[in-house]
């Protein structure tokens, strides 16, 4: 970890955080009602069993366990565990913890981060897919995945078999970032032979789980990683997915999430195409290159730094060349004169009107009149 934590962290809210997460039977739906309930990790491990047993879903046996976490659950043990391994904690409430994570409505309460979060990676797409891809899927996701990175973004998968370890290299071989997220804990590695994908993932982004480092993968941890997966994301896209493919369920949580949707076309006779297939039918955005995505994302959350210093408020700004950037810079999100963008940009008026037509047709400037222009 890159920092200590001190006793008072280990006695008050990390801890407190770090027994909820730790407890069986408390998954992100159970601890969002005793939040709702009780407000706080602290207020739900100090509250009687007969309060616990109030909110729906917690039982007798439950509620015991809960009340005696504080007593039974050492947190300082594996912050040391952590700590020795260079695994960083973030709770909820830590400042690090990810803005766009926050919003969905049953966060994580703790992430397990073998690697590094960058402000830079709250401009992220998921690419999820089947792990029976066929050579075109594996194609597709890799050349998606290199295109979104060289464009700036980061790529998020779930170092599955398939479609995800494709996106992952993709990313990799683009030398961009790319983060996955676990269905086991980040020293548990699954499946075995994605060791050393692994580590390079977490050399060029992050390995992430809310399930403790040592944690053995479980059949029930990989659909409930998949709201990370889009939570993490401005929208997700779906390479090959059958008609049950956890795919569907990443595609399921970012509708929930009001996060884009989607899907890579397949041949109409293949069983890998029809969960994609569907998803059009529903109203998925069809890609058949990095454009569509990021022409359709919407804004973002909050204006987030590059790692080369530039400010994006709006995916589509990755798009543009250095002469629209210029023009782009200098406009304001309150009503901006068209002199003052030629004044600013330095630019021809000629240049300065029809870069301004290319930044409408991208939805990041509007018109308020024939002498002043917005920001979106």
């Amino acid at each position: 970890m890159p920092e200590s934590h001190s006793q008072a962290d280990l006695d008050g809210e990390l801890a407190a955080s770090l027994r909820l997460a730790l407890l069986p039977g408390v998954g992100p739906r159970i601890r969002r009602a005793l939040l709702d309930r009780f407000g706080t990790p602290q207020a739900v491990l100090s509250a009687a069993p007969s309060e616990l047993r109030e909110v729906q879903g917690v039982g007798t046996k439950l509620s015991l366990a809960i009340a005696r976490a504080a007593a039974q659950i050492d947190a300082a043990a594996e912050v040391d565990l952590c700590r020795r391994q260079g695994i960083e904690i973030l709770a909820d409430c830590d400042e690090r913890y990810p803005d766009v994570l926050g919003e969905i409505p049953d966060p994580p309460g703790v992430l397990f981060v073998r690697g590094s979060l960058l402000p830079a990676d709250a401009l992220a797409i998921a690419i999820v897919g089947t792990r029976h891809a066929t050579p075109y899927g594996l194609r597709q996701a890799e050349r998606l995945a290199g295109s979104l990175a060289r464009a700036g973004l980061t790529i998020v998968s779930g170092l599955a078999r398939g479609i995800d370890a494709a996106a992952h290299r993709g990313a990799l071989a683009a030398g961009g970032r790319t983060l996955a997220v676990l269905g086991s804990g980040v020293l548990c590695i699954y499946p075995p032979e994605h060791g050393k994908l692994a580590e390079e993932v977490a050399g060029c982004g992050a390995l992430i789980s809310e399930a403790p480092p040592r944690a053995a993968p479980r059949g029930g941890m990989f659909p409930q990683r998949n709201r990370i997966i889009s939570g993490l994301s401005l929208g997700v896209i779906v390479v090959e997915a059958g008609d049950r493919s956890g795919a569907l369920i990443t595609a399921r949580h970012a509708m929930e999430q009001g996060r884009e949707v989607f899907a890579v076309p397949g041949r109409v006779d293949d069983r890998t195409a029809r969960g994609c297939h569907r998803l059009l039918r529903d109203g998925a955005k069809l890609v058949e290159s990095a454009d569509d995505v990021l022409e359709e994302l919407g804004p973002l959350f909050t204006p987030t730094q590059r790692e080369d210093g530039q400010v994006v408020h709006h995916p589509a700004e990755l798009l543009l060349n250095e002469l629209e950037q210029q023009v782009l810079a200098a406009i304001q999100t309150d009503a901006t004169s068209i002199d003052e963008v030629v004044l600013e940009s330095g630019l021809p008026v000629a240049q300065v009107l029809s870069t301004l037509s290319v930044l409408e047709m991208r939805r990041l400037v509007r018109r308020l009149s024939g002498a002043a222009v917005v920001r979106i």
